[in-house]
């Protein structure tokens, strides 16, 4: 979505700005009280810097400004069409599509840093935008990333993929690399922006986010994770999973292929800074049906074998048979395992094995595999295990990290 796209008297209003420090786009469903406690933090900043805050309104609500705030005000509160109602996408299309427009909106006004308020947050910390906001006009970070009070079974393409994959390739221990909270330097989103409209690939907002860390680190620009409280996820539709998959991963690979010569270099991890300390999330979600997730890991195992073959060496598909014969009560796969897996189909997206939609939908059996081993390890555990359990599977793939450098320099030695 281009900023002239937006409503027109929005446009306007924007035009009218003629200089601000900061653009914070809410794109969560906030109520006005909500949003009158994200500006009253706001101007508590120090040095009282100038701030358009955007708030998500369909197109035919943004009508209404932010004209009853203070004449003096360091808040300009913007109704904005951030997401594009009428338009056939899907709910992370449209998100993905509102980030593009906030840091568009940034570059417009040159602010020196943008924050995406994207979650409903329970026992947020006071103040709590403020950790998003504030490194960035200090001028001492370029990527604020959220950390979240975790719950057993909410993120979990977060902590088993995305997380672990980050941190083992770029070397930044940070909880959610792809947010969706937050903050962002110019000196970040300048990059971010200027490699969108250099993309060759038809990039969409997605390959934007999974562009974050491997500019943070290849561009040796600094990251913080600030410690948001807990956050309200969406039920878990297990329908979907295969479209996400396509629609995350696929990003996530090819920044791998066009950063290879930056991560490969990278031998360890690192703890960046923190803001704020982590608390722990009421426990409210239910259980997984872990019989349901092990039977179409078991369904994979029958009607997947020949494009796993294209995939996976001989002794991970003998390993994955095994397990489909166990009862679920025993049903675990291990860490190592699954990091083989990952970083095999990483491969297998690099050298196009097969049609990379097709190839990432193909991981959907092992997907729910690992869950079902998941939840099955942790359904008992005590709260405090997961951050354990999490931090295990994260070293596990810092261990792994050689495996998939030396078959990404030299495919042709095993050919499954």
């Amino acid at each position: 979505m281009e900023v002239d796209s937006a409503p027109q008297q929005a446009v306007q209003e924007i035009g009218q700005i003629n200089n601000a420090d900061l653009v914070v786009g809410i794109v969560a469903d906030l109520s006005h009280e909500d949003v009158a406690e994200v500006c009253a933090a706001l101007r508590t900043l120090p040095g009282s810097p100038r701030i358009v805050v955007l708030q998500n309104r369909l197109a035919s609500d943004a009508t209404s400004t932010g004209s009853d705030a203070p004449a003096q005000d360091s808040i300009s509160l913007i109704p904005w069409a951030l997401q594009n109602q009428s338009s056939p996408t899907t709910s992370v299309e449209s998100m993905l599509a509102a980030y593009q427009s906030i840091l568009t909106i940034g570059k417009r006004l040159e602010v020196r840093g943008c924050c995406v308020i994207a979650s409903k947050l329970e026992q947020a910390p006071p103040k709590w935008v403020c950790r998003l906001a504030e490194p960035l006009l200090e001028a001492s970070c370029d990527f604020v990333t959220p950390g979240y009070a975790r719950r057993k079974f909410e993120g979990l393409l977060n902590s088993s993929i995305i997380s672990p994959l980050t941190r083992s390739l770029y070397g930044l221990r940070i909880q959610n690399p792809m947010g969706p909270d937050l903050g962002i330097s110019q000196r970040l989103y300048q990059k971010l922006l200027d490699g969108e409209q250099n993309d060759k690939t038809g990039g969409n907002g997605m390959h934007l986010l999974a562009s974050l860390v491997p500019l943070v680190l290849c561009g040796n620009l600094q990251a913080s994770q600030a410690y948001l409280g807990a956050r309200s996820y969406p039920p878990s539709d297990w329908t979907t999973v295969s479209s996400l998959l396509s629609e995350i991963l696929g990003p996530i690979f090819l920044a791998m292929e066009r950063n290879a010569a930056c991560w490969q270099r990278m031998r360890t991890s690192s703890p960046v800074k923190i803001l704020g300390r982590p608390t722990s999330a009421p426990q409210t979600t239910g259980t997984v049906e872990i019989d349901r997730l092990v039977n179409s890991f078991q369904l994979g195992i029958r009607d997947l074998q020949e494009i796993w073959g294209l995939v996976l060496p001989p002794a991970s598909l003998l390993e994955l048979r095994r397990l489909a014969r166990l009862p679920t009560g025993q049903f675990h796969i291990p860490d190592e395992l699954w990091v083989r897996i990952i970083y095999d189909f990483a491969l297998a997206h690099r050298l196009r094995t097969i049609n990379r939609d097709h190839l990432l939908r193909s991981l959907t059996p092992l997907y729910l595999g690992w869950v079902a081993s998941y939840a099955r390890e942790l359904e008992v555990a005590e709260e405090n295990a997961i951050e354990q359990r999490l931090e295990r599977l994260s070293l596990a793939y810092e261990t792994g990290k050689p495996y998939l450098v030396s078959r990404w320099r030299w495919p042709d030695r095993f050919n499954p």
